[in-house]
């Protein structure tokens, strides 16, 4: 047994202290249980800082850093972190599942991937040994927090947030540093919060479907290599939102965006690369890049996932939901097959410019370009009965204003003000805004 997983099984036994306060809870006193929850995460951090650096233990939970500065900071973190979500769950009202569950998810993930490291080191297997430790220790430990305070929470709820849970913490690390667990601890942890208290008619069918599609969905960006791991995460993730926050057609329009994206960037890459137009990391995209044209669309299932209970339409979130992935889907068309041909002109001033400059744009691209958000709107158009020739109309107008935008801004203020993530964003915020309030406008049904 290596070091490394000695170390990762030692954290993974004091993440299982996080069972104590589920085991109190409700059967003691209140203050009782508030000490049971808190107090030995709190004991385990000041015996981190007192622990002697000559010591077995020390030895046992060291990492690098700890050695060098002979106090086990790293432990004493991390179990600081634990206690605050142990808080957070005995004062504020974060469900006791979602704070023992976290807790597991991370220590148990992370177990999951120093065995798979120790095994064969390579990156990819590693993270998806987290993935699947921290899903099923996240889920296990939610079911036997149920099981001991009786909290309503169902089995497929219980899956749809460790499975959420299990991948936003892989991607978080993909972005962190390894030392930052308490960070990625606590990030999880509030977003599961979160979406535990959102209004969700999770069937068991829809987290199986949700689940197998989100998968195949990684195997094949990983497999084609159209985006990194990080971007596969960050895809992965989405796509698993959108199934159980908006509905299959929601999945079906952002898969549209994942999947002709990835190779449009990929189709003549040896073409754009002589002519320096070619994504960076041979065409796979990053987080960046995939927050950037998503994050707009997450947030609008996101609205939309709630958008009843506020009295207001869900198919207006729909359509700015649609008109931001129609945005994205129109730029990157326009910009992949658009910076193959000669002699595009700045949108400001239509003057000819070098191919690659930012703001320039081809007649081609620009055809490009709608027929990506044609693409979004005829899934849109043939998922839901609902949607009129109208609708569909209003969706690839959406778009067609948001490739607009992110070329008039990459010609205006793109390398002054904002970078090329920021340009699409703002792109796809002015897409949505313009779908969305269409839609209000002319009353679109959904």
């Amino acid at each position: 047994m290596t070091t490394a997983v000695r170390r990762a099984a030692a954290f993974a036994l004091v993440g299982c202290l996080a069972l104590v306060g589920p085991w109190v809870l409700g059967v003691e006193e209140p203050a009782v249980a508030t000490v049971a929850a808190i107090g030995p995460f709190l004991a385990v951090a000041a015996g981190a800082l007192w622990l002697d650096s000559e010591t077995v233990l020390f030895e046992l939970f060291a990492r690098p850093a700890d050695r060098r500065n002979g106090t086990l900071y790293g432990l004493a973190v991390f179990s600081l972190a634990a206690a605050g979500l142990a808080t957070l769950t005995v004062g504020f009202g974060m469900p006791t599942s979602v704070y023992v569950g976290t807790v597991l998810l991370l220590v148990f993930g992370n177990l999951a991937a120093q065995l798979v490291r120790a095994y064969r080191y390579e990156q990819v297997r590693a993270t998806a040994g987290f993935v699947v430790g921290g899903f099923v220790a996240a889920a296990a430990g939610q079911l036997t927090t149920v099981q001991l305070t009786a909290e309503s929470v169902g089995v497929p709820l219980v899956t749809f947030l460790a499975a959420s849970g299990a991948l936003f913490a892989a991607l978080l690390q993909q972005m962190l540093h390894r030392r930052d667990d308490a960070m990625v601890l606590v990030a999880v942890a509030l977003m599961l919060w979160l979406f535990s208290t959102l209004p969700l008619d999770i069937t068991t069918t829809r987290i199986a479907v949700a689940l197998g599609l989100t998968l195949v969905l990684g195997y094949a960006s990983y497999t084609l290599e159209t985006a990194s791991l990080a971007g596969m995460l960050t895809g992965v993730l989405l796509s698993l939102l959108t199934i159980v926050l908006g509905d299959y057609a929601w999945f079906g329009i952002l898969v549209a965006f994942f999947g002709i994206g990835g190779l449009a960037s990929k189709f003549r890459f040896d073409r754009k690369l002589d002519r320096g137009v070619a994504q960076e990391n041979e065409g796979a995209r990053g987080t960046g890049n995939v927050l950037a044209n998503s994050l707009v669309a997450l947030v609008a299932v996101l609205a939309g996932a709630v958008s009843t209970e506020y009295g207001v339409s869900e198919s207006v979130f729909f359509y700015a939901f649609a008109g931001a992935v129609g945005a994205a889907l129109a730029d990157t068309l326009s910009s992949e097959i658009g910076g193959l041909y000669d002699n595009p002109r700045l949108v400001t001033t239509l003057e000819v410019a070098e191919p690659g400059v930012d703001g320039a744009v081809t007649w081609q691209g620009e055809l490009a370009g709608l027929c990506g958000a044609s693409i979004v709107a005829a899934i849109a158009w043939f998922g839901f009965d609902g949607i009129t020739l109208l609708g569909a109309g209003t969706i690839v107008f959406a778009g067609f204003v948001g490739m607009t935008v992110d070329s008039f801004l990459g010609a205006t203020i793109e390398g002054r003000f904002l970078g090329n993530q920021g340009v699409n964003f703002s792109a796809t915020v002015a897409a949505a805004i313009v779908g969305a309030g269409l839609a209000a406008m002319l009353d679109l049904p959904l």
